[in-house]
């Protein structure tokens, strides 16, 4: 049997439309009319032999195949730019001083940085792991070039997402039945701690705070050892904690604005425009799905 080559533009207007959720967002990325994105991806299922993406009115969804064919068209194309890039590409040199919360890091930095790396290896990365409320101010002195963020108004950096918020608590616990209930919270200023003290008072619920820390690890302690439930992002909620809701008389939360905020001192710096293109890219996914 003979098997038809898979073009480098059919895996580009795929991974296009994956990215940005439908075909009329995906044909700017590509710099193609809608219809010709809808083409390529005709023409790359019919190579294939089976569909790849569930079409819908709003959204486009993948197919099981559709799933297994995205982890390899991400590395062909990422080891195609790196190709192009050692032949054509200016190198990169410099430093990013980048800041992103605990809550963020592991879940949506590292593979942001694991596709940055191969291709630009001579840029350092300087990674200052912080609250949003200290990254911020030091973002606006100049500080750090970058940050990842929960923002606290719309004009702050470009939204990439909404991350959700969850009261956790521990399973052999319940501390969440306490009147008033003990909650363990972040300094004043934090966005988690406003939106938790807001949401109880919408609902009438007696509390006391009992824990204030600035670190994730500190939260999630109070929450392990029976003293306190939390309010966190879904994104750094241990699987072993439990998720809490209407059931446990705990309402709903707003969720996170997630934005990557930068300095303006770093304007002209192409490994920081790099590095920020690169992070718009990859996470602007996660506001589409």
């Amino acid at each position: 049997m003979t098997y038809q080559d898979l073009q480098i533009d059919w895996l580009k207007c795929f991974v296009a439309v994956v990215d940005a959720g439908s075909l009329s967002n995906a044909a700017p990325q590509v710099h193609r009319s809608q219809s010709a994105v809808s083409m390529q991806i005709k023409k790359l299922e019919a190579a294939l032999g089976c569909p790849l993406l569930l079409r819908g009115p709003r959204q486009h969804q993948l197919t099981a195949e559709g799933q297994i064919l995205l982890g390899y068209a991400r590395r062909m194309l990422d080891l195609h730019a790196e190709a192009q890039a050692a032949f054509h590409g200016e190198e990169l040199t410099g430093r990013v001083r980048l800041g992103v919360p605990d809550d963020y890091a592991a879940k949506y930095l590292t593979p942001a940085l694991k596709r940055f790396a191969p291709r630009h290896g001579t840029v350092e990365i300087e990674l200052n792991c912080e609250q949003s409320t200290a990254l911020i101010p030091r973002v606006e002195r100049g500080d750090l070039d970058l940050a990842l963020i929960s923002r606290d108004h719309a004009r702050r950096g470009t939204l990439l997402f909404h991350e959700p918020m969850v009261w956790v608590g521990s399973p052999q616990f319940d501390a969440w039945r306490r009147d008033p209930l003990p909650i363990a919270v972040y300094e004043n200023t934090s966005l988690a701690r406003r939106s938790a003290i807001h949401s109880l008072g919408l609902q009438g619920r007696r509390y006391k705070v009992v824990y204030n820390s600035s670190s994730l690890a500190g939260q999630i302690a109070a929450v392990e050892s029976g003293l306190a439930v939390a309010v966190l992002t879904q994104c750094s909620a241990p699987a072993h904690l439990q998720i809490l809701g209407r059931e446990h008389g705990l309402g709903p939360l707003e969720p996170m604005e997630v934005a990557v905020y930068r300095s303006a001192a770093s304007m002209g710096s192409k490994a920081v425009d790099s590095l920020h293109d690169l992070l718009l890219k990859t996470l602007r996914l996660s506001a589409s799905t």
